[in-house]
């Protein structure tokens, strides 16, 4: 694989400690000296005052941060009504990341929503306690209930900054804090997690460049309308596509760098996922000249392969009860290969594109002849080399001979 100057990374393998039994003295001496003890505090906000917190740089309150949106209108509004009856609303979980400055770890929904009502902008719907307030914003409320809303309080706890010795332990405790207080709620996928946790300029390049709308389209996602182009939200067939919510988009993004250093990085015996982050976490440290390197062979390789395969880019011709077809949607089986592949020919970009039509013709035959190598989901080192072997003998062979 033919890297850029700069884009080499080295990491070790992440290997588990080791669970051999401790003598009681030896843990006892380690909590006194606190190496794993959370430094909190507690604060409460007015709800009168959440809108200009949202709005001020001293808190990290990007729709990114954590995940996509998923709050509709009617979850929005059964906030606010439980907040009407003084219902207690869980604590949101701040981290503070430099003195006085904060992200928001847990409590995104619920800060976006309180926002977005004090500044009118939308309606309450689909209230059931209190139905008689459907259809009104903040400042059309009735006096006393709007006094009502403003006397009650959001609750937070604060990871203080000496928590963590240095960024690296930091690191460490703000990724096992975040999994904890979230594994009550909604799963996380490993994407969100990696998203909140080792947010970065790769981190926001991958998600940048998930937007593309090549990737899109062979995705199956809806494309971004120019709100979200420009930094606003996503447009709502966008926040109820499946993939999109649990940031897929974005990891396929990550796995295509990812996947130029598996090779040498990539341990058979650390799962896929922990290969991921530690790529992700080391690739944050990556140069501009380096990040705008790799957004130029994303965008020209996506491309490329669209304009050579078209829609069918992604699928794998197979065999079920002796027949053969296409599965009608994407896999990440012929993502990782095919795209590794089209990587490293992009100087042939033009010819390639002149044999589109011989090779759209000639990849049912491919996939018949290699279905062994192609079929199931193995992401170890043997079958990675395995499918990209094939698919650049099919590649080369096909572009000299047609």
């Amino acid at each position: 694989m033919l890297l850029l100057k700069g884009e080499v990374l080295l990491f070790p393998a992440d290997v588990p400690a080791s669970i051999a039994k401790i003598p009681d003295d030896v843990i006892n001496e380690k909590y006194v000296r606190g190496e794993i003890r959370i430094v909190t505090e507690q604060a409460r906000y007015p709800l009168s005052t959440i809108a200009s917190i949202v709005e001020s740089p001293t808190y990290r309150l990007s729709p990114e941060y954590q995940r996509r949106h998923r709050w509709t209108r009617n979850q929005q509004s059964r906030l606010i009504e439980s907040l009407i009856m003084n219902v207690p609303i869980p604590p949101i979980f701040l981290y503070e990341y430099d003195y006085s400055k904060y992200e928001v770890m847990d409590g995104l929904q619920r800060l976006t929503a309180i926002h977005a009502f004090y500044r009118d902008e939308f309606s309450l719907a689909d209230l059931t306690q209190w139905p008689e307030l459907n259809g009104r914003t903040y400042s059309a409320l009735p006096e006393k209930v709007r006094e009502g809303i403003d006397r009650r309080y959001l609750s937070s706890v604060i990871l203080l900054k000496e928590t963590a010795r240095n960024e690296e332990d930091a690191l460490r405790l703000k990724q096992m804090v975040f999994e904890r207080i979230n594994s009550g709620g909604a799963r996380l996928t490993p994407q969100e997690t990696r998203n909140a946790i080792y947010d970065g300029p790769l981190n926001r390049l991958c998600i940048r460049l998930s937007k593309s709308q090549p990737l899109c389209r062979l995705w199956g996602l809806p494309l971004p309308d120019a709100q979200e182009l420009d930094g606003g939200s996503p447009p709502e067939e966008r926040l109820e596509n499946d993939d999109f919510r649990r940031m897929e988009d974005v990891e396929l993004v990550l796995r295509f760098f990812a996947f130029r250093q598996k090779r040498t990085l990539h341990k058979s015996t650390v799962p896929l996922s922990a290969y991921l982050d530690s790529y992700l976490y080391h690739g944050n440290g990556f140069d501009q000249d380096t990040l705008q390197g790799l957004e130029c062979i994303f965008i020209d390789t996506i491309q490329l392969v669209e304009d050579v395969f078209g829609e069918r880019s992604f699928w794998l011709y197979r065999q079920r009860r002796g027949n053969w077809s296409w599965l009608e949607r994407p896999t990440t089986t012929i993502y990782d290969s095919l795209m590794a592949v089209a990587s490293q020919h992009l100087d042939k970009a033009q010819l390639i594109r002149n044999k589109a039509q011989i090779l759209r013709d000639r990849i049912e035959s491919f996939y018949r002849e290699n279905y062994d190598t192609f079929e199931g989901r193995n992401v170890n080192p043997s079958a990675l080399i395995a499918r990209e072997s094939a698919l650049e003998k099919f590649l080369i062979d096909t572009i000299k001979t047609a």
